[in-house]
């Protein structure tokens, strides 16, 4: 499938190369990109709100996160930041940002555990986004809760009273050898190691703070463009179908440069590929890297947020406004 314009049952896609700018990379190089972003609108407020992760080449890699408020979804200005060395950790990735049914705002953080280099997945909670406290998070899942080698990039929603997340997670690797065990976690992103793949997993919970895990529900291919990651990252409701963004890549050496595939579902459980035989988006630049999709549905359109490669090997984040 092309990046054209297409249609599937109940979602118009978009052309990537025709969206705007909204966040720019820190520079104009490979190694730096903005993106694995999160946005809400808040109807009440009339303000939207959006989470996104800016990094560097190593050493520095995940930085820092943002979120920024604005009043259009397309000019946006910070209002909070948090830096790794706050959590004492080497990375903080993609996170979910929600407002929770009492009105209160919720962040579901995923960073590397310093006690083990694991990643690993918090929530924190505030009456505004702006007023996020790290000192007051508490766990959802740590790698070691779930017996597997790491836990990250949640994707928040609610469906019939319950709330979900959706998980990219590290499986074990049950025949490691012992030289492979030290090998998995020394770099503190064993995504990149090709020790493990990445798969994702689905969690359920009646008050958005305890969890409990339903174990894997989306896992890779065993051949093809997405043979070693399948990593659902957001989701579009069109009863009685959940339309899935995934990314997905063929080895670890793409583990940074992931294309976006489509699947969907009917019980959250059970998902189909569309994109069996190639990307259903990608960036016509560089590696071609598109992912993070993150849409927002609003009267009359569809928001598509996303993180882009450009020619010069750096990711921004792009806005893509579909018109139903």
């Amino acid at each position: 499938m092309s990046s054209s314009f297409k249609e599937l049952p109940s979602v118009r896609l978009f052309d990537p190369e025709q969206g705007q700018t909204i966040v720019a990379p820190p520079a104009e190089s490979e190694g730096n990109w903005v993106g694995a972003c999160n946005t809400v609108y808040d109807s009440e407020a009339d303000q939207f709100y959006l989470y996104h992760r800016v990094r560097q080449p190593r050493p520095v890699r995940g930085g820092k996160c943002v979120i920024s408020s604005s009043n259009d979804g397309i000019r946006f200005s910070p209002i909070w930041e948090l830096t790794k060395e706050a959590l004492n950790s080497t990375s903080i990735e993609k996170s979910a940002l929600v407002k929770s049914a009492n009105g209160h705002w919720r962040l579901y953080l995923s960073y590397v555990d310093p006690e083990d280099q694991r990643w690993r997945t918090d929530v924190l909670e505030a009456a505004h986004p702006s007023q996020f406290d790290i000192a007051t998070r508490r766990k959802v899942f740590t790698a070691a809760d779930l017996g597997v080698e790491g836990v990250k990039d949640p994707f928040c929603f609610t469906d019939k009273g319950k709330t979900y997340l959706l998980l990219s997670y590290a499986p074990g690797k049950t025949d490691a050898t012992n030289e492979e065990k030290s090998e998995m976690h020394a770099t503190s992103d064993i995504y990149n190691t090709g020790l493990t793949k990445s798969s994702s997993g689905l969690a359920v919970s009646e008050d958005g703070l305890e969890f409990e895990w339903l174990g894997d529900v989306f896992s890779p291919s065993e051949s093809g463009w997405d043979c070693h990651a399948a990593r659902l990252g957001s989701i579009l409701v069109r009863p009685p179908v959940f339309i899935g963004f995934y990314d997905g890549g063929p080895t670890h050496l793409e583990n940074y440069e992931e294309k976006t595939g489509i699947a969907v579902s009917t019980d959250l459980r059970r998902w189909h590929r569309i994109s069996v035989d190639a990307p259903a988006i990608v960036s016509p630049h560089g590696t071609g890297s598109l992912r993070y999709i993150d849409p927002i549905e609003l009267p009359g359109e569809t928001r598509f947020y996303y993180e882009y490669a450009r020619a010069d090997g750096a990711h921004e984040l792009r806005l893509n406004i579909v018109k139903q």
